[in-house]
């Protein structure tokens, strides 16, 4: 299918082939028939990827922060290498579309085949022939309503919702500052609710387009008298409310709203204006300033919009899909019209000019409209983009191990990429994920044969030896089952599965399986742990072991809070349960847990301390911390045991501290064993011996892991009995 991309660090806009999204639980697949253009929105991204990395850096100071965070946590170096890979990452273009389902997910009831609908949504309702939108982000178009003008249906919430938060009253009269597509739209929506408006802009063509659709009055900003004007319409009372859809880095349009709106009345901002408030103009007219979340209650909530949790009507009357719902009605029943402001359509195919029309507008430019073929099918779900030269062999001593990827987040593509091209005797051949650019352009860069949006491909491939999988940690006991029962060879992140019952399944899986079975605990492959276990192996004393994590918050929303993929102990404390049982080379005997009552799920606490008594007498115990600051490198382990003490610091520096002498053990670059893991691993498929990570290793960990939860949600020790942590 054909997609619009930018590319964030030319501004090249251009048209991509890729494989069409998958349909998945809690949305709807449709098939495009228009998506609009938001012409001033696209613009500012585009124009900012144009400007260099200071002007950049200027205009978008959370990016700043942003990457000095990741300079603090993870050195300069692999902060820049992110950097660079954001920039080199294309956006997918639209956020506003309307079109047919083709078929609708699983937990999708108010949806079926054959339904037209509006969408909305950044990288949801993108301009793409074929597009995946969550349910929230769906309204049905009615009778009578053509898809062109449903297709403006996101940007009719985005000034909507700017209305709803002026709390209007009828009988009110309203300004409108700024008069471009939204402030176009938010004028006709008003007069369809009964109010009078003043329309205020620089552009003298932008006021007479919306004088003949209808606005009571004008202002031209700069030439006419807005008091005077004002004056008349109100009867010298001023405005009752006015709403800024202006887009400026002044604050001018904030002035002149204050300057016209009257003692105690409402100023809403919609558009990027600078909120530079004049306070004491503020307080002399007791004025209430509002700011407006784009199409309404939910946008930004991944709850919502990306799991399909509605807001009671009763607490939320209006969310974004029921503004999206009711800019449709007005539609319907011919309150109001958004056709004149189609001025341009495009076919997707000629998008680049489109684009040339944003940037180079003659005349007056507000909706431009991208069209698809109404006819057709979606294009298949993988991608060729070499012929096959894998050439199928034995089972023993291959002497290239074919990879299949699955899944290309952040960690995939900063971390197991990196380390995967310093093994050799392997390559890539395949790649599958639900975006279909990230993983096309990556599958290019790997050499891969193929692209893919289905997952099921790369173990139905016959000459694929090794599946690497890094997608969420939800999906990772389904995909794990699934290779392993088609007897492949398989690498996954942690954690390998969110509970016992999903657990217990893939070691099942595993015990049968002709592949091996390999967990990202990657620590145990470091330099340093290897070197402990060297120092410590047959110690004449049980190991104490403190193991210190400093670790930064994570963005609120961010989807490793979510219970549903296990929540950040489980997410990530899974790595330190193992990485203690690994240095004992004990099983857990017993362990008890303890957080700092932050709010929330005990699942998501940032601050615990575990300790863990081992059968072999050791005791290991883990302070992770998200209270200090980045100053001081996440991971600390001090081991103590047979007269011996051994400091390792965040994988790079450490030393043994023998009673006569120290032994020094400093690295030039971190080692936390992420290549190893994949040499040992290809290692042992070449040489057909088993996995270096055996299956109770695995098994115990995890049990170790869940018992975390248990015991910070009763408050009490957990036991382990003697051989229920065996695979």
């Amino acid at each position: 299918m054909k997609q619009v991309f930018q590319n964030p660090k030319s501004g090249k806009t251009r048209t991509e082939e890729i494989t069409p999204p998958p349909v998945r639980r809690g949305g709807v697949f449709v098939k495009n028939i228009f998506s609009v253009i938001s012409v001033g929105t696209e613009r500012s991204v585009i124009a900012l990827s144009k400007k260099g990395l200071l002007q950049k850096a200027k205009e978008r100071p959370d990016y700043v922060q942003k990457f000095l965070l990741a300079v603090r946590t993870k050195g300069f170096l692999a902060a820049w290498k992110m950097a660079q890979a954001k920039l080199a990452t294309d956006i997918a273009l639209g956020y506003s579309s309307a079109g047919e389902v083709l078929s609708v997910g699983d937990d999708v009831e108010e949806f079926k085949a054959g339904d037209r609908v509006a969408c909305a949504g950044q990288d949801y309702a993108s301009h793409a022939e074929y597009v995946f939108v969550p349910k929230n982000l769906c309204a049905k178009i009615p009778a009578g309503v053509a898809e062109d003008e449903a297709a403006f249906a996101t940007l009719g919430a985005i000034a909507m919702q700017g209305i709803r938060r002026a709390d209007l009253t009828p009988g009110e009269t309203v300004g409108v500052i700024g008069l471009g597509l939204l402030g176009q739209i938010a004028t006709r929506t008003l007069k369809a609710y009964g109010h009078r408006v003043i329309g205020f802009d620089v552009n003298s063509g932008q006021i007479a387009f919306a004088k003949e659709n209808g606005i009571d009055a004008e202002v031209i900003i700069g030439k006419d008298d807005a008091d005077g004007i004002v004056a008349k319409l109100t009867g010298g009372r001023g405005l009752d409310a006015v709403i800024v859809y202006a887009s400026t880095k002044s604050d001018e349009p904030l002035k002149l709203a204050v300057q016209v709106v009257r003692d105690r009345g409402r100023i809403v901002q919609v558009g990027n204006v600078l909120a530079n408030i004049p306070w004491r103009d503020f307080i002399a007219k007791e004025l209430t300033y509002h700011s407006s979340r784009s199409y309404g209650p939910g946008r930004y909530d991944k709850n919502y919009e990306e799991r399909g949790n509605d807001y009671p009507v009763g607490y939320v009357r209006w969310t974004e899909r029921r503004n999206i719902e009711e800019f449709l009605r007005l539609l319907a029943d011919k309150k109001m019209s958004v056709k004149n402001l189609i001025t341009r359509s495009f076919d997707i195919a000629e998008a680049e000019k489109a684009y040339e029309l944003v940037f180079n507008p003659q005349g007056l430019v507000h909706g431009i409209v991208l069209r698809y073929p109404k006819e057709g099918k979606p294009g298949p779900s993988f991608i060729r983009l070499r012929e096959n030269n894998i050439v199928s062999r034995e089972p023993l001593a291959k002497p290239i191990i074919n990879i299949g990827l699955i899944g290309i987040g952040s960690f995939m593509k900063s971390t197991v990429i990196s380390h995967l091209k310093e093994v050799e005797g392997v390559q890539v051949a395949a790649v599958a994920h639900t975006k279909g650019l990230p993983a096309k352009e990556l599958a290019k860069e790997a050499g891969a044969e193929y692209v893919t949006s289905e997952y099921e491909r790369l173990i139905e491939d016959k000459n694929i030896d090794l599946i690497i999988c890094a997608t969420r940690h939800s999906s990772h006991a389904k995909i794990a089952k699934e290779v392993l029962a088609a007897g492949k060879n398989l690498y996954i992140e942690k954690p390998l599965a969110l509970n016992k019952e999903d657990l217990d399944g893939v070691m099942e899986a595993a015990r049968k399986s002709k592949g091996r079975l390999l967990v990202g605990f990657n620590r145990r492959f470091s330099h340093h742990f290897m070197e402990a276990k060297k120092e410590f192996d047959g110690s004449s004393t049980p190991l104490n072991i403190l193991y210190r994590v400093n670790v930064g918050p994570l963005e609120s929303n961010h989807w490793s809070y979510d219970p549903k993929e296990g929540g950040r102990i489980l997410g990530e404390a899974c790595h330190f349960v193992h990485a203690l049982q690994y240095l004992t080379g004990s099983l857990p005997k017993r362990l008890w847990t303890a957080a700092i009552p932050a709010g929330g799920s005990v699942a998501h606490e940032e601050n615990f301390s575990l300790t863990i008594e081992y059968e072999n007498g050791s005791l290991g115990t883990v302070s992770y911390s998200a209270l200090g600051n980045f100053r001081v490198p996440k991971e600390y382990i001090e081991i103590y045991g047979d007269g011996k003490i051994m400091i390792i610091d965040n994988f790079k520096s450490g030393r043994v501290i023998l009673p006569s002498r120290t032994k020094n053990l400093n690295l030039r670059h971190q080692d936390k064993g992420y290549t190893r893991e994949i040499e040992l691993l290809v290692k042992a498929i070449k040489d057909g011996t088993p996995s270096p990570m055996s299956l109770d290793e695995i098994y115990a960990a995890h049990l170790a892991s869940f018992a975390m939860i248990e015991s910070l949600k009763t408050g009490k020790p957990i036991s382990f009995e003697d051989g229920t942590q065996k695979a």
